[in-house]
């Protein structure tokens, strides 16, 4: 359940601006704030099964963008190669400081 929540907390942080204000809200409420499922119905005075239904379409829709656009998948890949050049600097003889901080800057670009 916690790859679940953290795949859809990234797919939420990349997409986010092509969903409706309401499934934003929905998603944000479950996905980020960790809401239930009876909060949110509560909240926007709608049933526990209308959240529901909207947030697994929601699901279904992130999916699909992630499956053309892959957003998540190069971040991902981005991520791996940084730490495969940090290893191996950090593995040579001399010390490459430089290069370091130049990686470290990269990632705060993500």
């Amino acid at each position: 359940m916690l790859e679940k929540t953290t795949r859809m907390n990234y797919l939420y942080d990349f997409y986010q601006t092509l969903l409706t204000p309401k499934q934003s809200s929905y998603m944000s409420l479950y996905y980020l704030n960790d809401f239930s499922l009876g909060e949110i119905a509560e909240e926007y005075e709608i049933s526990r099964q209308a959240v529901y239904d909207n947030i697994k379409r929601t699901e279904i829709m992130l999916e699909q963008y992630e499956a053309k656009l892959e957003l998540f998948q190069k971040f991902q890949e981005r991520l791996n190669i940084y730490e495969q050049m940090k290893e191996i600097l950090q593995h040579e003889a001399n010390s490459k400081d430089e290069l370091l901080s130049m990686i470290e800057m990269l990632e705060k670009l993500d």
